[in-house]
């Protein structure tokens, strides 16, 4: 460190490049032994970024990045849209039913980006913009799955019916391997149960999505 630089601020900046290094988030600890400092000064670190929503500690407490960090940049989000568009609206077609892309933000899960089918009679509407609680809904409840370490024999997909609107159901597969972020691809759909090809459909676009966004 140089008379010229903030050593507060360089570790703040370096608690969130090791936040965005994992996938899973760290402890109070990993981040105290990774720094080489004390608990107390994560801590101070960890509230600080909370403020401005770059940092988010889960239920279990540990930290990951937040949503914060894509506001920083107003071209940012949109540009996440836009990576994730392609395999949204082939999804939607091909499947015809809604597709979104949704986000963490906070303890909500967030639609940041919805494509509806072109060709069919009637869809559910839904809007980027959307929130809703992470144990409700597909979108969420995948990402939770996620975060859980699914055992071998799950398949990789949520499917869900009437959670978030009566008479619809959902199908979404979690973004896997993109540092920093946490989210699912989904589509939801009026009916009384996802049909069989939706899952295994879903959760390739959810692997599509996650190599546009790395």
């Amino acid at each position: 460190m140089t008379a010229e630089t903030s050593q507060t601020l360089d570790r703040g900046l370096r608690v969130l490049k090791l936040l965005a290094d994992t996938d899973h988030g760290l402890t109070v600890t990993e981040l105290s032994n990774k720094l080489g400092v004390n608990r107390t000064v994560v801590y101070r670190l960890l509230a600080t970024l909370e403020q401005h929503a770059l940092v988010r500690r889960d239920l279990g407490g540990r930290a990951r990045v937040g949503l914060g960090v894509l506001r920083l940049g107003r071209q940012v989000h949109p540009l996440v849209r836009e990576a994730a568009l392609p395999a949204l609206r082939s999804l939607a077609e091909d499947i015809g039913a809604t597709a979104h892309l949704t986000l963490v933000d906070g303890t909500d899960a967030l639609a940041v980006a919805v494509v509806e089918p072109t060709w069919t009679d009637y869809h559910v509407a839904y809007r980027a913009g959307f929130r809703h609680a992470l144990d409700r809904g597909a979108a969420g409840r995948a990402i939770l799955a996620a975060r859980q370490q699914s055992a071998p024999d799950h398949p990789g997909y949520t499917l869900t019916h009437g959670e978030l609107e009566a008479g619809a159901s959902g199908a979404a597969a979690p973004l896997v391997g993109v540092s920093g972020v946490e989210g699912s691809v989904g589509v939801v759909m009026l009916a009384d149960a996802v049909p069989e090809r939706v899952g295994p459909r879903v959760l390739d676009a959810a692997r599509e999505v996650a190599d546009a966004l790395r």
